[in-house]
């Protein structure tokens, strides 16, 4: 046995405790500091209520007209139901919302990166993300966003976001990202 691990019989089993050394102890007191910290509800004047000087609508996400406020303000990406390439109802809010910010914003053009999940060949999820980012686009452009200002591709299913043999990944995986471009040519 080594030292530092001891094990007791009790009634209940085996248990194994740890015994640890100094630096051992100084380790895990900041272990369970950061972790005590990380969970720490945020409060009224910390910067992140919308009181004060914070940026954009509701004070997050960075100054009005950015891409940082894009993409936390708005949001940057939609999602499909598998082997779909139709807009659900909070896709469509989604998009709304991007193109009444695009609308104020007229210096940036986009880019319209289609996504599929693992699942299915890569020919396939070529084509499936190819027609994610064409109707992503034609949404967009039936709100009044210019088709000059809107470039699409697919990734297919070559950069998904995650990464594991199961429905929570495919479904994060299924996706049309608006990325924002800089100056549109305004």
């Amino acid at each position: 046995m080594d030292r530092s691990t001891e094990s007791h019989k009790e009634s209940s089993g085996m248990l194994r405790t740890m015994r640890l050394g100094g630096s051992g102890k100084v380790a895990a007191a900041i272990c369970a500091t950061l972790l005590l910290a990380a969970c720490a509800k945020k409060g009224p004047g910390d910067g992140m209520d919308g009181a004060g000087g914070g940026y954009g609508a509701g004070g997050r996400g960075g100054p009005p007209g950015s891409q940082q406020d894009f993409v936390v303000n708005v949001g940057d990406r939609v999602f499909f139901e598998t082997d779909s390439t139709e807009l659900t109802s909070t896709a469509r809010s989604t998009l709304d919302k991007q193109a009444q910010w695009l609308s104020r914003y007229p210096r940036y053009s986009i880019l319209i990166e289609g996504h599929a999940d693992e699942r299915g060949t890569r020919e396939y999820n070529f084509a499936l993300g190819a027609r994610r980012s064409q109707v992503t686009r034609d949404y967009l452009a039936a709100r009044g966003v210019s088709a000059g200002r809107v470039r699409t591709t697919s990734y297919g299913k070559e950069r998904p976001v995650a990464v594991c043999d199961d429905i929570s990944c495919w479904s994060q995986n299924r996706r049309a990202v608006t990325a924002l471009q800089g100056s549109a040519g305004y």
